[in-house]
């Protein structure tokens, strides 16, 4: 039997139905695990006592005859969805200590599904970041290269997953940061369409782009995790009026016309030319070449499209999420919520004294951008064009759409930078995401899935994105990848 940190979700639950070994003892396993490799900075909070009390429950459970492909599973969830029984911080001292009073949608309806809570993972402060740099508590180490970063903002979530101390984690993805950790880290992840998962409970960065998704080694331990995870929430004014989706049966249904050895027989994928530039390494254009031509020999066809407008998409989303994120942020004042400075003069210096202390720098600098964007006189210049050519990158996909049924291409246009590589120019940063944001932009899903190794030995991910509420398409064409190839089973060595 293969060692408990080896096994993802689907093997795990199918384990722990075959009562293999107890929830109890893989969450004891597990637990341990993280303890050894905390200089990963992967975790933010966990509690032992906690964890096993919820693996009896399952382990209870399931005793009493329930079933289900969770149940028992140990995961962990980013320290952006708020929980109550673990502290929540957003990666942020302004929150540093924080209790919520009630669990985020994403997490509740896992916790029903019988997973268990090994930890809150690190990220980037709320959420902004490329490089789980700008996290206030520790930067995350990505274990393929402890000099480099995991990505952002979901670093930490990456990071223990590829590092095996978790099987599965929550992530959240605004502009990238599911897609792109998991990208280089070496794993799979899932930035379902906009409002599929609830934002209920999850401490929010820009309302109209941030999803919750699942990051996991395979696509079948996404969709797992997407059917427990997703699903109409009436406390979301943004949640999708759908029934619960099976994912999972999604990612298993055969295509009309498919064979065994061409499982993705007259599937067009859409390859646009903005997603293959000069100035992408060639080590990442090898490698996703190389998938590319994994999918075609199991019977996809490529087609060559256009996103003309891929370049705006980093000023366009630049202007709104931090606009958004200025009006979010604008509750922790140290009145209502967040940190409140030891001395101060009177309200306003206490206002001051409070958001300077409590913010890092990065979440000052897009609150400073988002605010001007908003102020009078810029509204119109910026934020109002801003988005109308957010409608514009939006009907590109439609106009590609009705030529292929999933646009393919990078995640990112290089492997994971070293730590404090892009520290004094975080514009570097922000061009990473151009592949990345126009599909956040568009509302759209999108996946990673591993691609091999690139330069430094460093993991590369494919980037599939599918038109709106077309999840299962993409996980069964990375499913039907993945098992044809074994780039998603490579780990880190000396794990």
């Amino acid at each position: 039997m293969k060692a408990l940190h080896e096994m993802g979700v689907a093997e795990l639950g199918r384990a722990l139905a075959a009562r293999e070994f107890s929830s109890v003892e893989a969450t004891t396993a597990l637990l341990d695990r993280l303890g050894r490799h905390a200089s990963l900075g992967a975790v933010l909070a966990s509690d032992r006592e906690l964890a096993l009390k919820q693996a009896m429950a399952a382990d209870a459970r399931r005793a009493g005859g329930e079933t289900g492909a969770l149940l028992g599973v140990p995961i962990a969830h980013k320290d952006i969805f708020v929980s109550a029984e673990l502290p929540t911080t957003a990666g942020s001292k302004m929150l540093e200590g924080y209790r919520s009073p009630f669990d985020a949608t994403v997490v509740a309806r896992l916790a029903q599904a019988g997973t268990v809570t090994l930890a809150k993972l690190n990220c980037d402060e709320f959420a902004m970041g490329s490089s789980n740099e700008n996290s206030a508590y520790t930067p995350v180490r990505n274990p393929w290269d402890t000099g480099r970063v995991p990505g952002g903002s979901s670093g930490g979530s990456a990071a223990a997953v590829a590092a095996r101390l978790v099987p599965a984690a929550t992530g959240t993805d605004t502009g990238g940061s599911i897609r792109q950790p998991a990208s280089f880290s070496g794993i799979t992840g899932i930035k379902p369409t906009y409002g599929v998962c609830s934002r209920y409970g999850m401490v929010a960065f820009a309302s109209s782009l941030d999803q919750a998704g699942p990051m996991a080694r395979s696509a079948a331990d996404c969709a797992l995790l997407l059917s427990a995870m997703s699903g109409f929430d009436e406390r979301d004014s943004t949640s999708a009026q759908r029934p619960a989706q099976d994912f999972h049966a999604q990612m298993l249904a055969a295509r009309a016309g498919a064979t065994a050895a061409h499982p993705l027989a007259g599937l067009r994928i859409g390859l646009p030319k903005e997603f293959f530039p000069a100035a992408l390494s060639a080590d990442v254009n090898g490698a996703v070449r190389a998938a590319l031509a994994e999918l075609q020999k199991l019977g996809a066809t490529l087609v060559d499209v256009s996103l003309p407008r891929t370049e705006l998409s980093i000023p366009v989303y630049y202007i709104i999420a931090p606009a958004e994120a200025s009006s979010n942020l604008s509750r922790f004042d140290g009145v209502r919520y967040g940190h409140r400075a030891a001395k101060y003069t009177d309200l306003l210096d206490m206002y001051k004294k409070s958001r300077s202390e409590g913010f890092g720098p990065e979440v000052k600098r897009r609150i400073m951008i988002g605010t001007y964007v908003l102020s009078h006189g810029y509204y119109d210049a910026y934020y109002l064009q801003a988005q109308k050519l957010r409608r514009m990158i939006a009907d590109d996909f439609q106009a590609c759409f009705r030529q292929c049924d999933i646009i393919a291409g990078p995640v990112a246009p290089s492997v994971a930078w070293k730590i404090g590589e892009q520290g004094a120019d975080p514009l570097q940063a922000y061009l990473a995401d151009i592949f990345t944001l126009p599909a956040s932009l568009a509302g759209l899903p999108g996946m990673s899935v591993p691609a091999g190794l690139g330069a430094h030995g460093m993991p590369v991910g494919l980037q599939l994105i599918g038109n709106y509420f077309a999840e299962g398409q993409l996980l069964h064409a990375a499913h039907a990848l993945q098992q044809a190839t074994d780039w998603h089973q490579q780990a880190p060595a000396g794990i």
